[in-house]
């Protein structure tokens, strides 16, 4: 089975009452990173994970949460993960 590393990165629109809710529960999922923050309830996220499965679950709950008006998916990508010989020196 080969394996993949998948990235992705959403804007993330927040209630601007709830956005440090909302950005400390983003921070708490796993392969979330937040980049960027505005005081209007903007967030940049990326998501990285092994598979797109991973990828789903997090874009999903963020959407679940409380606070969060909106999510826009803007870049996904996927790349192979080769396997390395052990007979590389």
């Amino acid at each position: 089975m080969s394996q993949e590393y998948h990235v992705t990165s959403l804007v993330v629109h927040a209630a601007p009452t709830e956005l440090i809710q909302v950005k400390h529960q983003i921070d708490a999922l796993a392969g979330t990173d937040i980049h960027a923050v505005t005081e209007e309830g903007k967030l940049v996220v990326t998501l990285e994970g092994e598979t797109q499965a991973s990828i789903l679950d997090n874009v999903e709950a963020i959407n679940a949460l409380s606070g969060v008006l909106s999510s826009s998916l803007v870049y996904h990508q996927v790349e192979p993960l080769e396997e390395k010989s052990e007979e590389t020196p």
